[in-house]
């Protein structure tokens, strides 16, 4: 599995790897200590902006094992969360996908400087 940057998340972000349908993955965000950041948000969005019945729905899965992270806000399309970006392991979860999640399907987005790791 991967870990990605604060400068990979920030802007645009970077294409999520491949993840396997029915397998628990850890969505682990870690901060920099003396972060200037407060609040921070993580999303994970599905590439393209076509929202219709032929994109894949990478969000739709099961959430779970929150420490941290809060305010999860999700649809098929996209999933969100906020941490406190003053902690140096601001936030984790867990996140099984219903489906198979092709590589480069879907960004990953962070503010705050954060960083992720993705384990399973």
């Amino acid at each position: 599995m991967a870990t990605y940057t604060a400068e990979q998340l920030s802007g645009a972000g970077t294409p999520i790897e491949a993840l396997t349908a029915g397998v628990s993955y850890v969505f682990a965000l870690s901060a920099p200590a003396n972060n200037s950041a407060s609040a921070a948000y993580f999303t994970v969005e599905q590439a393209g902006l076509t929202f219709d019945s032929s994109a894949p729905t990478n969000a739709v899965g099961t959430y779970s094992s929150f420490s941290g992270a809060e305010s999860l806000i999700t649809s098929s399309y996209k999933s969100s969360v906020v941490v406190d970006a003053r902690n140096t392991s601001p936030g984790t979860y867990q996140f099984t996908p219903a489906e198979n999640i092709a590589a480069s399907s879907s960004f990953l987005r962070a503010t705050g400087n954060l960083s992720l790791s993705i384990t399973v």
